[in-house]
């Protein structure tokens, strides 16, 4: 198995990224940030990682997005968010 050190995403499952941002920013936050419709209509875990998982850039922002709260803490505690690494 290789080893990732400078990978803030190794052995982080998707589902534990959508999981962990919805509970943080909820499914309005997370649809203000990457505007797909699996987070703004009858949102769930399950719709959005089939979505995901089929959609590469919107797997990306979703991953740029948890990297930027959790990692990065570059969104602000009123939730603004500002892309830094990836362009819209």
């Amino acid at each position: 198995m290789d080893n990732q050190p400078n990978n803030p995403l190794h052995g982080v499952k998707l589902a534990d990224i959508v999981t962990k941002l919805e509970a943080k920013l909820g499914w309005e936050g997370m649809a203000a940030h990457v505007d797909v419709r699996c987070f703004q209509n009858d949102p769930s875990v399950k719709s959005s990682l089939k979505f995901l998982r089929k959609t590469p850039w919107a797997r990306e922002k979703v991953e740029q997005l948890y990297i930027d709260t959790f990692i990065n803490n570059d969104l602000a505690d009123d939730g603004t968010f500002q892309w830094k690494s990836i362009k819209k």
